[in-house]
């Protein structure tokens, strides 16, 4: 009886083995090369050899000087983060750091994860962490404007740099939303709801601040008021009204309540949120009253409550601005790469942010 004979298969991966094929010929050489002569020896096509080359370097295993040369860096280091998070239970927080962390792994960045608890004290805490931590760049997300000096200088005596999103840090690189314009986008909807649904009657319009955060975040409230203003310039300066609601949805549902409650008779009202949870807070003020068709709110940052709550027939939310939060991870990353290379990049960093109404979810949900 014959023997069948079988062949061994080879679980292979050709891409692979000719990076490999490229990082072994420079190791071999030890000296630096030039892509045309790593092309003539591996005989690998160019454009696979230009890819795995910048690949390499992306990744810190080579190093590329002025004049195009390559070279193998000794002891590979992987990058290390450190990312301060808002606070665990505020969605937007959440968004991006899921972002973040999609973002990192991707291209091998390890991240150390600290949880600010929306706490200023903590924040201060987290930032002596990761100077401890010698981490190469810190991300930090914290609200507070007053511990942003001292977290700043920690981080900055550490010479580690510094990335703040949204919220300006002395010693960092800005990342986040033209506050200022996002709160114009904000402001036109709601000066545009009045004129439609109101015949251009506004009995007051309510700014949701977060005073914590400073003149910047604050600036949403001031360009949502200019927004309602460019629709509605014979408003008096006397219906416009701030109330600190901290971003926070209770808070805001009781300042939001109290109001109604002390002026039951109006019935245009306009609130423009720093927040979506400051928002949501004001929904739930104005329909615990059954005030829904009196009042009409903008929020920022379009978390998915925001959006499922703009959805519901007749709910006083009738939009919101998003800030992409799924962009910040892969932008967060590249700018830190760009910072640790030394490559010059802008003070502020702004991300694309877009009007999202109940009308254009309808148009996406068809």
């Amino acid at each position: 009886m014959a023997v069948r004979k079988t062949s061994k298969r080879l679980y292979l991966i050709p891409v692979l083995s000719k990076a490999l094929d490229i990082l072994e010929l420079l190791q071999s050489e030890n000296q630096p090369m030039t892509l045309e002569s790593i092309h003539r020896q591996t005989r690998i096509s160019k454009t696979t050899v230009y890819r795995v080359l910048k690949t390499f370097v992306h990744r810190g295993y080579l190093s590329q000087s002025p004049d195009g040369m390559y070279r193998q860096v000794t002891r590979p280091k992987k990058m290390r983060f450190g990312f301060g998070g808002q606070s665990a239970d505020m969605p937007f927080s959440v968004e991006v750091t899921e972002s973040l962390k999609d973002a990192a792994a991707a291209v091998g960045v390890d991240l150390l994860i600290l949880d600010n608890r929306y706490d200023s004290a903590t924040a201060l805490r987290n930032a002596e962490e990761f100077v401890s931590s010698k981490v190469d760049l810190v991300i930090e997300f914290q609200v507070e404007q007053e511990v942003a000096p001292m977290i700043g200088d920690k981080i900055a005596g550490a010479k580690i740099p510094l990335i703040a999103i949204d919220i300006p840090h002395p010693h960092a690189t800005y990342f986040g939303v033209d506050n200022y314009r996002v709160g114009i986008e904000a402001g036109e909807t709601l000066g545009a709801h009045a004129t439609t649904s109101w015949e251009g009657k506004v009995d007051w319009v309510i700014g949701l601040d977060l005073a914590e955060a400073g003149q910047l975040v604050q600036s949403r409230i001031t360009g949502a008021f200019e927004g309602v203003r460019s629709g509605h310039p014979e408003l008096p300066v006397e219906v416009f009204v701030r109330i600190d609601g901290r971003g926070m949805r209770d808070r805001s549902k009781k300042l939001i309540s109290d109001f109604l409650q002390r002026h039951p008779k109006d019935r245009h009202i306009l609130i423009a949120a720093a927040t979506d949870s400051s928002a949501l807070g004001a929904v739930d003020a104005v329909r615990e009253q059954k005030r829904e068709k009196h009042v009409a709110i903008v929020g920022q940052d379009c978390i998915a409550e925001a959006m499922q709550e703009m959805r519901k027939d007749k709910s006083p939310l009738i939009g919101s601005v998003s800030h992409e939060a799924s962009s910040y991870g892969p932008s967060l990353i590249h700018l830190g790469l760009s910072l640790l290379r030394g490559q010059t990049v802008p003070p502020y960093n702004y991300v694309a942010h877009k009007m999202v109404t109940r009308e254009s979810l309808s148009v996406v949900r068809v």
